[in-house]
């Protein structure tokens, strides 16, 4: 596992989007581009595993004082259910934890009703929603889940 660099971004992108297609169901869009990636390491970090020198999994990390933040939790469709993201989960509360956070965040979109459950295996709770971005157009309505837990 190593931290992502900014010429990582195409990488990252595609693995996000490759991730995330199950999505196309309520937007007709990509997830990321190798320019929002860029941008967000501006903020934060993006975690690397890889597995047999292929990028396997990703996952996004932003401190914010005493909360961390995980999002874009990838892993290569094809290797998914095999552990990868749950060694991303605990790296990302790891990273934040010995920065001093003592709260992790994550939100997803509330129509990807497998992700509270999954999440909950962590230990992480729901506690409110958040408007989906506006400037993304969605096929129904959907919002953001948070769930939060303690480092």
């Amino acid at each position: 596992m190593r931290t992502a660099e900014p010429a990582d971004a195409p990488a990252i992108a595609r693995l996000v989007n490759a991730a995330f297609r199950s999505e196309r169901f309520f937007i007709d869009a990509d997830r990321t581009d190798p320019e929002k990636v860029r941008a967000l390491l501006q903020k934060g970090k993006f975690l690397m595993l890889f597995e047999d020198g292929v990028l396997a999994g990703c996952v996004y990390t932003e401190l914010r004082g005493e909360r961390g933040y995980f999002g874009l939790l990838a892993v290569d469709p094809q290797r998914q259910l095999s552990g990868i993201g749950t060694r991303l989960i605990v790296a990302a509360e790891q990273r934040c934890r010995s920065a001093g956070c003592r709260f992790m965040d994550l939100t997803f979109v509330n129509v990807r009703q497998e992700l509270p459950a999954y999440y909950r295996q962590f230990g992480y709770i729901e506690n409110g929603t958040l408007p989906f971005p506006a400037d993304q157009v969605t096929k129904i309505p959907v919002h953001l889940v948070r769930m939060s837990k303690a480092l």
